[in-house]
Formats: C-alpha cells, structure tokens, sequence
C-alpha cells in the first residue's frame, strides 16, 4: 500500500512538470521486442521477465536466463536496457540478470529426476585430455553459480580424483529416506563419484561387461546426487560397453568429444561419432585440445599440429567447433596438483578458452531444450 501511494506521488509529480510516466505495460510492451539472440524469441513470449518495477521515473526489471553461464548474457542486458531507455519519462534503469537452467525433457521414472542436464564428455582414443577438459568444464560451470556434478565414468583409469585433490577420498553413505546411498566427495563447488574413491591405490578394475554395467547403474541409482543443473561425465575412450550402458540407461542431454588435430585421432573421433549416433546421443560438437602454443617469450602463435584441421574435420561431420583449447604446460601440471587451471590460472589464456566452452555448452543446450520434440512416428 505503502508503495502504491509513492508510485502515485511520482507520477503526480512527474505530470506537474510536464512528463510522462512509463507503465508496466508500456515497459513489458518494449521488451516484447528484446531477442534473446540464441533462442530466437523475445524475452518476453520465453517467459524470461519475471518483474518489472517503476518507481516515478526509475525501472527495475529482473530478467531470467536459462543458464548462469549464458555466453551472452551482456547482450541481453544491453538491448534490455536500450529498449527500456527508449520510453518517455525514464530515468534510471536497473536490470537484474537472474537464472534458472532449462532442464531436458524427461520422462516419467526416469533416473536422475532431480538432474536438469547430463552432459557426455567422450574421445575416440586416449590421450587428447578428455578428462582435463571435463574437470576444467564441469568446474567452469559451477564457477558461474550452477550447481554442477561430476561422475568418471572412464572406470579403468580413473583420473578424477587426483585432478581435483582427492586422491585420498573415501566415499561414505547417507541416509537419503528409507535408502543408504553415496555421499559424493566435494571439491571446487561440484559433487564428485570416481570409481578411483573405491579402489586402493595400486588396485585394477579387470570386469567384462556385465560388471561395468552394474557399476555405472550403482552410480547413477545409489548416489545422492541431489539437486543439479549439470551431471558432467567423463567418459572413457573409445566405444566400448561403458558408453552404452550410460546411453540405455538415463537420458542424455548433448555429448561433446574431444580430440586432437591429427589424424589418427580423426579416424577415432569419426568412430566415436558413430558410436553416440547408434545410440541416439545428440552431439553438441567437438572440442580441439592442444590447438596452439603461445612462446611465453615473444608472444607468437603456433599450432604444432596444424591450423584449422578441426575446424574443417567438424565441418565435413556437420558440427561445431566449441572450442578450441591451448596446449599449456600448466594444464597438466596444475592437474597433476589437484588444482584445475580455471582456479589455478583464472586468467590465463587455457581458462579462458575452457571458460568459453562452458558457456558455449551450456547456450547449446538451453536452445536443445527449448525445441519442440520431435513427435513419434
């Protein structure tokens, strides 16, 4: 009540000078014509304006992304404000940029209910720093404010845990309702599941298939995974029995495969590509890992392993580039740490491009998520 007789008292004071005051209407109105530039719709139609505020000649608007990691979030703040500015009788303007992850379409009982996105992260061979690039990704995401997990699946050598400092973990149970399930181990803000929290140090994984079935079926329906904008899972190479356990049984939102500019590692990646095709995987695209050298003495450019090959290997399969990381001796150093490059090197030229790739990623599947399904034939 309060509010409304000061809204009032503006207004009136506005009009003994001449001017107008911009309505809720009015200002709505103007944000109709706000695109968001990777759905393709205005703002206003994807339900993204949540509040609109005018108080005399100042506007509050909060606008929701669809993920904190939106790559162009300035761009929307930008023309929101534009459009707003426009009005007559507008003075300050404040947008508040808010998110909430679209989550892929589900079905009913299927796993991982409380998951929004499960995100594959695969290579055709071994070698190209798969597991570098999902630590660095799933990382990334959560540095944005998504709640973010990550499951190394890659069984037989499990990495993970010693990349983010916990090599010594230990899982131990939670009492989740009437259930005893995992308690992921947490590092850098993500919940993490390795097959390497369960095994002594100089322990093998030697299973066929049956039994790494049940073990990626445990991690998926014994793990209090809880609530979470993303599930990252690192993949083992290849195309072998793990990728399609985890393909039959829960619903992935988009896989990226990673791979290096040459061309031994293409002939594998096309085998991988074939892989996610069978098993109906939608791909988001490929990543070039270990793409350029910069001389920390002069400042030049080099691709050791040649310019572009990427680029034109994902173009000939009709997919994107996402992106396109930095060979780094810190990379690999910093991994061997515990310390991905993103927190140790925030700033340098490897996190940038990871940090680039997660907002890519994450654009990516806010539009997949946002398509109609396609309807049973």
């Amino acid at each position: 009540m309060v509010r409304t007789r000061a809204r009032l008292t503006a207004r009136r004071r506005l009009e003994r000078k001449g001017m107008t005051m911009a309505t809720q209407v009015e200002v709505l109105d103007a944000l109709s014509h706000v695109m968001d530039p990777e759905l393709g719709k205005d703002i206003v139609k994807l339900g993204m304006v949540k509040d609109i505020t005018v108080d005399g000649d100042a506007v509050r608007v909060e606008v929701q992304l669809t993920t904190p990691a939106c790559p162009l979030k300035h761009v929307i703040r930008r023309d929101v404000e534009a459009a707003i500015r426009a009005l007559p009788g507008v003075g300050s303007i404040h947008v508040e940029l808010t998110a909430r992850v679209v989550s892929r379409q589900k079905e009913k009982g299927e796993r991982l209910p409380t998951v929004r996105n499960v995100i594959a992260v695969g290579a055709g061979k071994g070698g190209v720093g798969k597991s570098t690039v999902a630590v660095n990704l799933a990382v990334a995401l959560a540095q944005t404010g998504a709640t973010v997990g990550l499951l190394d699946a890659d069984l037989y050598g499990p990495s993970i845990p010693m990349m983010l400092g916990l090599g010594d973990g230990r899982l131990e149970s939670v009492r989740v309702g009437d259930q005893d399930l995992m308690a992921p181990l947490e590092a850098y803000g993500l919940k993490i599941i390795s097959m390497g929290m369960l095994l002594g140090q100089n322990d093998a994984v030697v299973w066929r298939g049956p039994m790494l079935h049940k073990a990626v079926t445990q991690f998926l329906d014994e793990v209090h995974w809880g609530d979470l904008d993303y599930l990252v899972v690192d993949l083992p190479p290849g195309t072998g029995d793990v990728q399609i356990s985890l393909a039959n049984l829960v619903p992935i939102s988009g896989a990226i495969v990673v791979t290096t500019p040459q061309d031994v590692a293409f002939a594998d990646v096309r085998r991988a590509l074939k892989m996610f095709e069978i098993t109906k995987v939608p791909v988001l695209g490929l990543v070039e890992n270990m793409a350029s050298f910069t001389c920390p003495g002069c400042g030049a450019v080099h691709h050791p392993f040649g310019d572009g090959r990427v680029k034109a290997l994902a173009q000939s399969v009709d997919l994107a580039c996402l992106g396109e990381i930095p060979l780094d001796a810190r990379v690999s150093t910093n991994g061997d740490l515990g310390v991905p490059i993103v927190v140790a090197d925030p700033d340098g030229i490897p996190a940038r491009a990871l940090r680039a790739l997660a907002e890519t990623v994450a654009g990516r599947l806010s539009v997949s998520n946002l398509q109609p399904r396609p309807q049973a034939s």
